[in-house]
């Protein structure tokens, strides 16, 4: 009997809201979809990926409703420049309130595979994590 090809994924998912954070962990493991490795803000984020590897992240940037915020992309640049255990290279959905031309171009730059813009359904995360199991087309 072949093996299954579909590797399990390790994946990181940084959201303040802890009823969406729980709910897609619990709905990916029940899908196969991996493990999610839940991270409230960017600071324990850090420290899951100062101890573990990933296969994909799906990471909020939101600065809540403050007028005329900057989005912290500081995460972001880390990731991309190889300073923790993962992949420079792994795929990384990104979840926002609004996606200005500039975000757009922000995140373009650094590598980012998909733009969730909020409010969503928790579906749309799912099909993110599972998108990290397809090759990457770069």
């Amino acid at each position: 009997m072949p093996e299954n090809p579909v590797k399990h994924l390790n994946m990181l998912l940084v959201e303040e809201q802890p009823l969406l954070r729980r709910t897609v962990a619990l709905t990916a493991r029940t899908l196969g979809l991996g493990t999610i490795h839940e991270a409230a803000s960017m600071e324990a984020a850090e420290r899951l990926l100062r101890e573990h590897s990933f296969d994909g992240a799906v990471i909020s940037i939101d600065c809540g409703s403050l007028r005329g915020c900057v989005y912290n992309l500081a995460l972001l640049d880390r990731m991309r420049n190889g300073m923790y255990v993962s992949d420079s290279d792994i795929p990384i959905a990104v979840m926002a309130e609004n996606a200005t031309a500039g975000l757009l171009n922000d995140l373009r730059e650094r590598h980012i595979s998909r733009v969730i813009l909020k409010p969503f359904r928790a579906k749309v995360l799912l099909d993110a994590f599972a998108s990290f199991q397809q090759p990457a087309a770069r």
